[in-house]
């Protein structure tokens, strides 16, 4: 079980890199008031879903302390940019302020799971 609560992990790192990424791809475009949430977002986005709903469960089943609060707040941090993300997708252009609050939001949820002890 240990083996499939790694891969998971590394699965939701891939998903957090993917987001990070096509946000940090994008920043120049952001400046110039151009950039767009590329596919990678949404799929990075939703990949952090179901693997974090995935590790959840797997560390329940195993007794593991769960931290509900930081999960639901982390949880809660993801929908608000999933949904953006994913209302967003298709246009050509999406504000910088809204662009930003998506990138800030992300490393939010990053600094969440590394300092929320």
């Amino acid at each position: 079980m240990d083996v499939l609560i790694h891969l998971f992990v590394g699965l939701h790192i891939i998903g957090i890199a993917a987001l990070l990424g096509g946000f940090l791809t994008q920043m120049k475009a952001m400046g110039q008031g151009t950039a767009r949430f590329v596919p990678a977002m949404l799929h990075g986005a939703l990949t952090m879903l179901v693997t974090g709903v995935a590790l959840v469960g797997l560390n329940e089943a195993q007794s593991h302390h769960v931290d509900t609060v930081k999960i639901g707040v982390k949880l809660a941090v993801l929908i608000v940019i999933l949904g953006l993300v994913y209302v967003k997708r298709d246009d050509e252009k999406v504000d910088k302020s809204l662009f930003g609050l998506v990138g800030l939001l992300t490393m939010v949820n990053i600094f969440i799971a590394v300092l929320w002890t």
